[in-house]
């Protein structure tokens, strides 16, 4: 596979649901490819992630391309803790 870039601008397309007739969200494009992964995986829930697809110039990720670029060590962005997953302390709770 060919060096990817994450400062290009990208476009992250929702999955085509015909059932509903809403896919959780809009299409949304990204001024870099790394935005766009990192509001993917941190700020959709699983089920609009499913089927979604981004594009980055000729190239197409589906959901597990998508979380390989998120894990890749080469990602540039801080990672943050999705929000239905907060991190919990164990001395906080013995404490309770």
């Amino acid at each position: 596979m060919a060096a990817f870039s994450y400062n290009t601008a990208a476009e992250l397309f929702p999955a085509a649901i015909r059932k509903k007739k809403r896919a959780g969200f809009a299409y949304r494009r990204f001024d870099t490819a790394a935005a766009a992964v990192q509001f993917a995986i941190e700020e959709l829930p699983a089920d609009s992630l499913n089927g979604a697809y981004l594009q980055v110039e000729e190239a197409r990720f589906d959901q597990s391309g998508i979380r390989s670029l998120y894990e890749s060590q080469d990602f540039p962005l801080e990672r943050r803790v999705r929000a239905e997953e907060p991190a919990t302390d164990d001395a906080d709770a013995d404490a309770a």
